[in-house]
């Protein structure tokens, strides 16, 4: 996706921020939000498979280069391997004493 696509859909979100009419603004963000749930699972999934593909390519990239390639966060790519989905609270805790 070219820079020009990304500030298409940004444009495209700013617009919904700026419906007049509260109710319809928020009808709006709802069924955006609602859509997008599915949106990111597909797309996490995605990003997943490519980090996978990216390590275990010939040349094996680290976890660095991948997430510096990717443009996302080394601990992103390090919760893929650790099989973490989805928000911190989600993790299991360190045990007490650690």
């Amino acid at each position: 996706m070219s820079d020009e696509e990304v500030r298409r859909v940004s444009d495209a979100l700013d617009t919904v921020e700026q419906i007049p009419d509260r109710v319809e603004r928020v009808r709006a963000k709802s069924r955006i939000m609602a859509d997008q749930v599915k949106r990111n699972r597909e797309w996490s999934a995605e990003r997943s498979d490519l980090i996978r593909e990216l390590w275990n390519d010939g040349a094996g990239m680290s976890m660095r280069a991948i997430a510096d390639h990717l443009g996302i966060k080394l601990s992103t790519v390090q919760d893929v391997f650790r099989g973490y989905k989805g928000s911190g609270t989600a993790r299991p805790k360190k045990p007490a004493g650690e």
